[in-house]
């Protein structure tokens, strides 16, 4: 072409996540069996999806009108719904997305170039890649601790916004992904203080919300939020699940404290009118989902599943030195962080098979990160499929799994694949 195309910040736009998947398969060709790590998706860890849940969804498909457009905002049985559990909103202050990336890409393409959203590291990559490639510019973070239950350190956060006149807004992530950290209610109106403080927006995504493991210890942002503009994301894949429904929303909060936020706001339904309208099938059984008697006691049961998933991840784990976990709160993952003063980053594992050992070798000839080589060499040798972390713009080396796998001897099974496999790392 006569002019480069691709914008400057284009290779921020990666998800490890499905890319370590053609990986996967290509070793998958040669006639092994991978074990799927690497992402929540039900189906394909067996995990049966309700009978009741499916009758819903079954009668409702029956029904002419979820064949048909909806408006843009959402349907009104679903927007009434939601604003009912809520006594912080109204109606009229939701606006639904037909998937993740749809709400977080129009919320930091409608701020202005040089307007920054400080984010948590380690963050969720769809945030960071997005809010990194709008403004074309270095990210802008505050951190989160691993040795102080992943925290974030608000003297950081404070010092970065006071002094950044560029930063609008702070992005939480609770519970947080992909530390599986659920922040205390003292720490959160911490957050909102400063926001309070320097005449700045929040962004909460607690898409996982329902997913604590101790509803207790959860402190929404309808709660805390006060007087200070904010924005809540919410989803349904994880938490109902259903997770190829692509449907969720956002909740906004005090527009009407601030004509200029108020503007944000309505330039993102401006954008969502562009598409005629969302999806309506979602939206027309959320509420018969969330409101039926066998739905608490679903979810309560696959808690009870993920948290004994995750007691017997650290019951395995717990003693191997070249690691540290933090035992999850909520949901079904478990991050690993390597102490780096204890394991030979640059060793190279034998495998056996000439085939995989040479596609691998070439695929890993450039890559520098720890946590990266250490996963592409466990799918290699063990055929487990995770997901480094560092790619979450984390500074730590680090790893994922999932606590999905339906059949416990199996879940073990993996568990001691990946803790062997660790231990010829040792120094």
């Amino acid at each position: 072409m006569r002019k480069n195309l691709l914008h400057i910040w284009h290779k921020e736009l990666s998800y490890e996540i499905r890319e370590i998947v053609e990986v996967a398969n290509k070793i998958a060709s040669f006639w092994r069996t991978i074990f799927w790590e690497n992402i929540w998706d039900p189906v394909e860890k067996w995990e049966s999806i309700p009978d009741w849940m499916k009758n819903i969804i079954g009668n409702a498909v029956k029904l002419d009108e979820v064949y048909g457009y909806c408006p843009t905002r959402w349907l009104d049985t679903a927007r009434e719904y939601i604003a009912s559990k809520n006594p912080k909103i109204e109606k009229e202050d939701i606006l639904f997305f037909n998937w993740l990336w749809d709400a977080i890409n129009k919320i930091y393409r409608s701020l202005s170039f040089d307007s920054r959203v400080i984010w948590p590291n380690p963050a969720y990559s769809t945030h960071s890649s997005a809010e990194a490639a709008h403004a074309g510019s270095a990210h802008i973070t505050y951190s989160l601790d691993p040795n102080n239950n992943w925290n974030p350190d608000l003297e950081e956060l404070e010092n970065k916004v006071k002094y950044n006149p560029n930063i609008v807004a702070i992005l939480v992530i609770n519970p947080d992904n992909p530390t599986w950290a659920v922040f205390s209610k003292e720490i959160l109106e911490k957050v909102v203080k400063i926001a309070e403080k320097y005449n700045i927006f929040l962004i909460f995504d607690e898409i996982y919300e329902k997913l604590t493991y101790e509803e207790k210890n959860r402190t929404l942002l309808y709660e805390i939020v006060w007087d200070v503009p904010a924005i809540s994301m919410k989803w349904i894949s994880k938490d109902i699940p259903w997770p190829g429904s692509r449907c969720g929303w956002i909740e906004v909060y005090n527009a009407e404290k601030d004509e200029n936020f108020k503007s944000y706001i309505n330039s993102i339904l401006s954008a969502k009118m562009l598409e005629v309208c969302s999806t309506t099938l979602p939206q027309f059984v959320l509420p018969k989902i969330y409101e039926s008697e066998n739905y608490k006691t679903s979810l309560e049961n696959r808690l009870i599943k993920y948290k004994k998933r995750a007691d017997l991840a650290e019951k395995i784990l717990w003693d191997v030195d070249e690691i540290k976990i933090v035992k999850p709160k909520w949901a079904f993952y478990l991050s690993v962080t390597f102490n780096m003063d204890k394991v030979n980053m640059w060793y190279v594992p034998t495998i056996k098979e000439y085939d995989i050992e040479l596609f691998v070798t070439k695929f890993l000839s450039w890559v520098t990160r720890f946590d990266k080589r250490f996963c592409y060499y466990l799918l290699a040798k063990t055929w487990v499929c995770s997901v480094p972390l560092s790619w979450f713009n984390s500074h730590y080396e680090w790893f994922r799994i999932t606590l999905l796998e339906e059949k416990e001897e199996k879940f073990e099974l993996i568990l001691e694949k990946i803790r062997d496999f660790i231990l010829e790392f040792r120094k």
